[in-house]
């Protein structure tokens, strides 16, 4: 059983004591999923990753290190953890990623293979099967790289090859966040020669979770030197991320909500990535106070909303939330105990209290964050914040990876509670969807000519164009048509609109709106979280030319297929035409729509 929470203000030695006694408990608890071979045994309901074992491996070892201890539950660690490397290396799927995990495993109990408690313990078969792995040189433009990085690390300091290739992987590493991003952010998927039909620009959670990888790879390298060398690299594009944090954590904790691989890990990539900053001392000085309040709350929102308290382990899914589908329960739970060791290994190193100053502005905020821009296509990340109404929303204008069965990388305000959407199901959630012909578009993806405006009375323009649609596959259609989408936000206001034309007589075959409403979960959730008060959305359809109707509400409260990433979906409101309509060259076609959220938190609401 965890202990209550309580960090208004926790010294740095108080609150690694309880990162480690939460992942001491997350351990136990998933000990016994560890077969005699290594392998893991899925909770029921779910089917396991090939990865993993090595996941399980590095956050035993992780213990290891933070706690010097040699046995768990009168087990050995080093058995533990030399059963998972063996499982993983003989895997007869490829999983780089769980060759990462086992390496950086391996290293964290030293990088002499004389004195090494787990090497002792492999076979000559897994070793040899060992180096024949990690001597495979691959390379990768997704977040995979890291991966590659953490290998080359394992490959030089376990001494399997005396050629060390950190710095230059690590060098490749930049230089392509340099070559995809004029922001001088991650792009997960870039638009290459060997995918032409790729639109690029898949710019989420992943990027932190890269920054973090790598950085704990480095601390594993034989050569601190090198690591040394390579730090003040990767500070210049990781300082990126760290200083649009402060724009997108909520007041309740609530870190990225946008893109793939959000919910559980939003909250411990961030936790990570402030800790190690402040540990290498990324953080201006006047800075500390407000990135110490900034993981605080974010720590408090993942152990309410996540951490079952009565019994210690994590819950990622459940008939009121899920996830995507390859987070597994066992995976995250081994993530967040590997976490909670490295968090509190890091906090023992200051001194100072988990308190801050929260940087609240008194006016609403409206940035634009510029993560791409080129002759094809612009992109980035809006976030407007109103501290009066509690409205603070996040647009993206990125790619999703072409993922069809997704809407988590939409262009509309994400903030759960509020604005919200169900996970694994693509739906025109808070946007317009036009079916022409074979196609279905949907203004999201990229744009052009992106601006943000101030207006009259404090309020904010985010605008903009689209010259060709584009479909919910991501493939720009050259010659159907185009459009301009606007979002103003007022105070707690806020007003979309769209305006199409088509560039040829065509015909509409459908018009969808749809608008989710999301109860907060009902045990896993903090009462000072933001959610929709008795007069909802108060939405209002000001103008439109698709000639559509409210459908008939469609309640889907008992069907636990329908679930977001932190409640329940209750039901859809679907402004609807389901009957062909033409659609005339040089006319435009506009959609305009208000809402003004009736926003208060969970306590006031059941109160």
């Amino acid at each position: 059983m965890v202990g209550n929470l309580s960090l208004p203000s926790l010294p740095m030695q108080n609150f690694a004591a309880q990162c480690l006694d939460m992942a001491r408990s997350i351990i136990g608890h998933n000990l016994d999923s560890i077969n005699a071979d290594g392998s893991i045994e899925p909770i029921p309901g779910e089917e396991g990753r090939a990865d993993e074992p090595g996941h399980a491996a590095f956050a035993l070892a992780e213990y290891y290190r933070v706690t010097g201890e040699t046995t768990f539950n009168r087990i050995s660690l080093a058995e533990l953890v030399a059963r998972c490397v063996n499982s993983q290396i003989h895997q007869d799927t490829e999983s780089e990623n769980g060759l990462a995990y086992s390496g950086l495993a391996l290293l964290a109990f030293g990088p002499s293979k004389e004195r090494n408690a787990v090497w002792e313990r492999l076979a000559d078969e897994t070793r040899a099967l060992l180096d024949k792995r990690f001597l495979h040189r691959s390379d990768y433009d997704t977040h995979f790289q890291a991966f590659n990085i953490a290998k080359a690390v394992t490959r030089f300091s376990l001494g399997l090859s005396k050629k060390d290739e950190t710095g230059t992987l690590v060098e490749r590493f930049l230089e392509r966040i340099k070559t995809n991003s004029i922001g001088g952010f991650c792009d997960d998927r870039p638009r290459t020669p060997e995918r032409p039909g790729v639109l690029g620009g898949t710019f989420d959670l992943y990027g932190i979770m890269q920054f973090v990888f790598i950085r704990s790879s480095l601390q594993l390298h034989a050569n601190v030197h090198l690591r040394d060398r390579k730090l003040p690299s990767l500070r210049t594009c990781a300082e990126k991320y760290l200083r649009l944090l402060p724009d997108i954590i909520r007041q309740d904790g609530l870190g990225w909500c946008y893109g793939s691989g959000i919910g559980g890990y939003a909250q411990m990539h961030a936790i990570s990535l402030i800790l190690q900053a402040m540990r290498d001392q990324w953080i201006a000085q006047d800075k500390i106070s407000q990135y110490k309040d900034l993981v605080r709350r974010l720590f408090q929102f993942f152990f309410v909303t996540y951490l079952d308290q009565e019994h210690g382990f994590l819950v990622i899914r459940d008939a009121e939330r899920d996830t995507i589908p390859h987070h597994t329960t066992r995976m995250a739970n081994f993530d967040a105990a590997r976490y909670l060791c490295q968090w509190a290994r890091l906090a023992r190193s200051f001194s100072c209290r988990l308190e801050g100053r929260a940087q609240i502005p008194q006016k609403p905020v409206c940035r634009f964050v510029l993560f791409d821009k080129n002759s094809r296509k612009e992109q980035g990340l809006c976030v407007y914040q109103d501290p009066e109404s509690g409205l603070h929303v996040q647009i993206p204008l990125v790619s999703g990876s072409a993922n069809k069965d997704s809407s988590d990388s939409l262009a509309f305000p994400h903030m759960p509670g509020v604005f919200d959407w169900p996970t694994n199901r693509y739906l025109p959630v808070f946007l317009p969807e036009l079916v022409i012909g074979e196609n279905t578009f949907i203004p999201s993806f990229y744009g052009k000519n992106i601006t943000t405006v101030l207006g009259l009375k404090n309020s904010f323009f985010f605008r903009y164009d689209q010259p060709e649609l584009i479909t919910n596959e991501e493939n720009i259609i050259p010659g159907v048509g185009s459009c301009k989408v606007e979002w103003e936000f007022c105070g707690g206001k806020i007003t979309s609109r769209f305006l199409f034309h088509v560039k040829k007589q065509t015909q509409l075959e459908r018009f969808r709106y749809v608008m989710p409403v999301v109860a907060p979960h009902h045990h896993y959730r903090l009462g000072t979280s933001l959610t929709l008060g008795a007069e909802n959305l108060r939405c209002g359809v000001v103008k439109e030319d698709f000639q559509a109707n409210w459908a008939e509400t469609e309640v889907v409260s008992q069907d636990t297929s329908h679930r977001g990433y932190y409640g329940k979906v209750l039901y859809y409101q679907t402004f609807l035409r389901n009957r062909p309509m033409p659609l005339r060259p040089n006319q435009p076609y506009r959609f305009e729509v208000t809402f003004e959220p009736h926003i208060v938190m969970i306590d006031e609401l059941e109160g």
